[in-house]
């Protein structure tokens, strides 16, 4: 039986990685088989790439989209589909809705334009559900320790993101929840897992 494709998301600072590892203790618990990667990285190419996204001087936004489809299609091939083909659940820190959210909608790119060259760069491996972590930007930003170059974009663009998820919510409902990130990690931890198991049965 194939396994579960959960994503916690949201703005820089909300809690995400944090969260992440408390769902993942949870299903553990529960005795799921439980794979955890985030993005960008989760491979040995990939985290070559993070370190370009986060640390390069400058970067053209489409330059910033690409390398981000590209560390995705090398996550998803070597660790996410065969890790659902097992049977597994991937508990990812973001996804392609990351891009979706940063370079389709706050870098002005398109949201259909960067999701189509998503959809190529992952072959249908989607997640199953995608949870935003909402949390005013303002405080997310007070809450990074070191700054890389997207976390360093400043207040008005997380903003941009945090109304795009938004937005991503509202158009598909029946994959995208949006989670008040008020309440400690174990808290929304059980919440994510109530929702998972709720949506992968």
């Amino acid at each position: 039986m194939r396994g579960c494709y959960v994503a916690l998301e949201g703005v820089e600072g909300a809690g995400k990685s944090t969260v992440g590892r408390a769902v993942a203790a949870r299903l553990r618990k529960r005795g799921f088989d439980v794979v955890e990667v985030r993005e960008p990285g989760g491979t040995p190419l990939g985290e070559e790439i993070r370190r370009l996204l986060l640390h390069a001087d400058e970067m053209t936004p489409w330059a910033e989209a690409m390398l981000f489809a590209a560390q995705r299609a090398q996550l998803v091939a070597e660790v996410v589909a065969p890790a659902l083909e097992d049977g597994a659940w991937v508990v990812s820190d973001r996804s392609y809705y990351s891009s979706l959210a940063y370079q389709g909608d706050a870098r002005g790119l398109g949201v259909e334009a960067v999701r189509k060259v998503n959809e190529y760069a992952v072959g249908g491996v989607v997640p199953d559900l995608v949870v935003v972590l909402d949390v005013d930007p303002g405080r997310g930003l007070a809450r990074q320790g070191d700054v890389d170059r997207i976390g360093g974009q400043g207040l008005e663009f997380q903003r941009r993101v945090a109304e795009a998820y938004h937005r991503l919510a509202e158009a598909e409902p029946s994959r995208v929840v949006v989670v008040t990130a008020d309440a400690g990690p174990d808290e929304l931890a059980e919440q994510v897992v109530a929702l998972a198991e709720a949506r992968c049965g």
